[in-house]
């Protein structure tokens, strides 16, 4: 891959609801969108599973979902949690849950993993999730030198403000330009309606309609650079590894 740019464009939030179900299709099938991160808790992983197994084209990785958190009044607010993070023993065994519940949905094995709101980032997430994908040999999202991580296609800021310009045919074209060689993973989140009861929400709909942007792929094109999927990094475990 010397001297080439590759671009995985992964889709976060699978299976959270309809919406985005539908707006992670439709990004598959008429955009740019090459995988995606299964959310196993939500009532709408099935669908998204079902999906997956009929779409050879559309590798699934592991959303591990531990927590959600919401920007309010100055702070951040915990909006559910699964499991206490300070506990590595419950980490671990819900971590686990999880991956048992992805292969139970999919019949097969998580190309690669990564986390709701970054979570794996930090300990003791991090020691247990970095454990799992080397025993399942796929990248763990920012922690595998293979593939290079960029979370700059995302419509608001860190304190939530929103901030459309970063999720316009503009600022894709400028993640275009600055691409390094190697590849890279840009993460999004599009939805096909705003049926999340969550702060990031209007903004899934104005990204579905970049992915969608026909004009994207000839910018593409006109670069060299290639889309590719985390199967093939990962081998044979991915029935899209060939696609492209």
């Amino acid at each position: 891959m010397s001297g080439a740019r590759y671009l995985i464009v992964n889709a976060d939030d699978f299976g959270q609801s309809a919406g985005v179900n539908q707006g992670v299709m439709l990004a598959h099938e008429r955009g740019i969108l090459t995988r995606a991160s299964l959310m196993v808790r939500w009532p709408a992983a099935a669908e998204a599973a079902e999906y997956g197994r009929r779409r050879t084209t559309l590798s699934l990785g592991l959303h591990l979902d531990l927590g959600e958190w919401v920007y309010q009044e100055g702070e951040w607010v915990l909006l559910y949690k699964v499991v206490s993070l300070r506990d590595p023993a419950a980490v671990r065994e819900e971590v686990h849950r999880q991956l048992d519940d992805f292969r139970r949905l999919t019949g097969r094995e998580p190309t690669h993993l990564d986390s709701h709101q970054h979570v794996h980032r930090e300990k003791p997430v991090r020691a247990v999730a970095e454990e799992m994908a080397r025993q399942i040999g796929v990248p763990l999202r920012g922690c595998s030198p293979a593939v290079r991580y960029r979370g700059d296609f995302y419509g608001q800021t860190a304190e939530g403000a929103t901030l459309p310009e970063a999720i316009s045919i503009e600022a894709m074209i400028r993640i275009l330009d600055t691409l390094k060689e190697g590849v890279t993973e840009l993460s999004c989140h599009p939805a096909a309606t705003p049926d999340l009861d969550t702060m990031y929400r209007d903004e899934r709909v104005q990204e579905l309609r970049v992915l969608c942007d026909t004009g994207i792929l000839t910018e593409l094109a006109a670069r060299g650079i290639r889309l590719l999927s985390f199967g093939e990094l990962t081998g044979s475990r991915d029935p899209a590894a060939n696609s492209g």
